[in-house]
């Protein structure tokens, strides 16, 4: 039987161990996010040469489609930590369980976001502030990659899986054949390329629905054959309660900090998009770029949950506290290093995306002031994704629930619209949030408290 990484076999193991085991896991989950990124940064690339009604409609839509990746987020949550403790504790049948129930309310999840945003497309995107062209633009969007939510829950949840049985190869693999085919329909389906018609932001969504269809398709055919210590089998799947309850009680907090955060952030879209167009546009574009710094934090985060969450499985409290330190400190360092290069060269990384003048001069002072907080998002990732491998999930739901609404959102009307500021108002009011979400999870972890939760 496949054993879990080496950092559950020892009490104490050495640093170098443990930095080595950090890099095994951190390494392809950031390359993996990279490549999940490059998804909307392809899109956003090809759209930005569209206009800024096409980079607004985009933007817009997706926040819906990120709001339905807060349900899959949740089961996916609970899915890697219970699978992590199983694998540590040398239980895969126990963790084979959890894969089977996981994807089969994924599934049902899929089901009723892909009807609710096909039949309420253009209901949606109205609601978030989109007028005249970008209510059309957007809602075609939502549409199309909506349809995709039926299958893309086997994708998110597949990989959430493997992560907490040690295996992030696996979903990076997959993650370059979903990058490949969005960019190769999305480019074709854009342009009229090959006797295809000009679709234009259609053709985004034809890309990135085509590529999330594909990435579920190969997570399911991995899962079925066997990786590791766990296997898909699906013969008399059927609800387990018990397994159910357990993935959603350490797995729902988390989805109801997700959805918090995404229905605050649809707030704050409703002020970013009061400032009109253009500053919506160069929003787009400069979330896209800071996007960039989300890869190390989540990389580091996935090993954070994995490291944490065996450890306590093998019941080795003082190697999953290491495992958690060495993740931040090593990701705090890199990311680090990128926000130096938004403070130094912000104008020319927002000239990448989109050659608008305008949306440039808009974007770039934002970018710089979310480059000189990169440590404290750092913490507010990282240390999360480990309470979360410990199955400490509510501390983080109060926390960014709490930071969004009575620091974002408020200081982003009054920075950003009564004081005039505009964007760059709303985005140090973001930065703050970041600041306060870092250091209090920080503090959590510190407290040890999260090393006697039961999953």
């Amino acid at each position: 039987m496949t054993t879990g990484p080496k950092v559950t076999d020892p009490v104490r193991p050495r640093p170098g161990d443990i930095r080595g085991e950090v890099l095994r896991l951190a390494l392809p989950a950031t390359a993996e996010q990279m490549l999940g990124m490059m998804v909307g940064i392809v899109d956003t690339f090809l759209v930005g040469h569209l206009g800024a009604e096409s980079l607004a409609a985009v933007g817009l839509a997706n926040q819906w489609i990120f709001l339905s990746g807060t349900f899959f987020g949740a089961v996916g949550t609970g899915s890697t930590a219970l699978i992590a403790r199983f694998i540590g504790a040398r239980e895969p049948d126990q963790a084979n369980q959890v894969l089977r129930q996981s994807v089969l309310l994924g599934i049902l999840i899929g089901i009723v976001a892909s009807i609710l945003g096909v039949c309420l497309a253009e209901l949606a995107v109205t609601l978030l502030g989109a007028r005249g062209e970008v209510v059309e633009l957007s809602s075609t969007y939502l549409r199309i990659v909506s349809v995709a939510l039926v299958v893309a829950p086997l994708m998110y949840l597949g990989n959430a899986s493997l992560r907490g049985a040690g295996d992030t190869q696996t979903p990076l693999r997959i993650m370059m054949v979903v990058n490949a085919v969005n960019i190769v329909v999305a480019v074709t389906a854009i342009n009229g390329l090959f006797g295809v018609p000009k679709m234009g932001v259609a053709g985004s969504a034809l890309g990135a629905a085509t590529a999330q269809v594909v990435g579920g398709v190969l997570v399911t055919a991995v899962l079925l054959k066997g990786r590791g210590p766990i296997r898909l089998q699906l013969d008399g799947l059927r609800p387990d309660w018990d397994v159910l309850r357990r993935i959603l009680r350490v797995g729902l907090p988390t989805g109801v900090e997700n959805l918090m955060f995404r229905i605050g952030n649809m707030a704050y879209v409703t002020v970013l998009a009061s400032l009109g167009v253009e500053a919506y546009a160069a929003n787009q574009v400069a979330i896209n770029a800071w996007s960039l710094s989300f890869m190390p934090g989540f990389g580091f985060a996935v090993a954070a949950t994995t490291l944490v969450g065996q450890a306590l499985g093998a019941k080795q409290p003082k190697a999953a506290e290491q495992g958690g330190y060495t993740a931040y400190w090593m990701g705090a360092a890199l990311m680090a290093a990128m926000g130096l290069m938004f403070v130094l060269f912000p104008a020319q990384i927002m000239g990448f995306f989109t050659d608008d003048a305008e949306v440039i001069a808009l974007g770039t002072m934002p970018l710089r002031v979310m480059g000189l907080v990169q440590p404290f998002l750092a913490g507010a990732m990282i240390f999360a994704g480990g309470l979360r491998g410990a199955g400490d999930t509510r501390f983080p739901m109060v926390i960014t629930g709490g930071a969004i609404w009575l620091i974002r959102l408020p200081l982003a009307y009054v920075l950003g619209v009564m004081l005039g500021w505009g964007l760059v108002g709303a985005w140090t009011a973001m930065s703050l949030d970041m600041i306060v979400r870092g250091t209090l999870n920080f503090w959590r972890f510190r407290s040890g408290r999260w090393k006697t939760i039961a999953v």
